[in-house]
């Protein structure tokens, strides 16, 4: 059995299980004993794969059906530069300020002030409205981010908001476009596993695995 050391809130690893179940790929996931390891880390017929990066890497060469990727290159180049900017300054301006600040290191990884920061929470919150408007309008364009097929894109942007969305972070009536994405992702088989998720002591909201809303 293929093995996924992840951390339950972290984005980059609800990213890489997303991309292994849009891939087929059974995995048996594993918490780590050290949540500020490298991670996530695939073991995938005895070989370690340390990382998102080489993990997305080692499923689109090992895996390539069905691709993560558009074929056409332009829509190619727009997935791949959502890709960065959400793995990027989405994640430190909006999921680390809000996640990070309410979920506990041993799933996220990362070093928090306790209790959590209200300006910190504030500042997330004011990046996610402005990042929103962006989002929204590429999907009600388009469909999904980059094309009109999904892509990692769409993936990386589910990671993040289905760690935001479990603490009630999205002010989902504000924004119908992406509300409406976010409904079809849900939707998809890929999405399961984290629908139930459950952090110790921290109850989702109540429309957290519902897939209409």
């Amino acid at each position: 059995m293929r093995r996924l050391f992840h951390l339950l809130m972290s984005p980059r690893c609800r990213l890489a299980r997303l991309a292994l179940t849009e891939k087929r790929v059974p995995i048996e996931l594993v918490a780590p004993d050290d949540p500020l390891a490298h991670l996530p880390v695939l073991i995938d017929d005895k070989r370690v794969i340390t990382g998102l990066w080489a993990i997305i890497d080692h499923l689109e060469g090992a895996y390539p059906d069905p691709a993560l990727f558009p074929e056409d290159a332009v829509e190619r180049a727009e997935s791949l530069r959502l890709l960065d900017w959400l793995m990027g300054p989405f994640n430190e301006e909006v999921t680390k300020r809000i996640v990070f600040q309410k979920a506990p290191q041993a799933h996220t990884g990362s070093l928090v002030r306790q209790p959590p920061d209200m300006q910190t929470l504030r500042l997330g919150r004011q990046a996610l409205r402005a990042a929103f408007q962006m989002l929204g309008q590429l999907t009600d364009e388009h469909g999904f981010l980059a094309s009109r097929e999904m892509s990692l894109a769409d993936l990386a942007l589910a990671a993040h908001l289905s760690a935001l969305d479990y603490f009630g972070e999205i002010p989902w009536s504000e924004f119908p476009a992406l509300t409406d994405w976010y409904l079809r992702m849900k939707s998809r088989p890929a999405f399961r596993t984290l629908l139930g998720d459950r952090v110790p002591g921290q109850p989702p909201v109540a429309h957290y695995a519902v897939l209409d809303f």
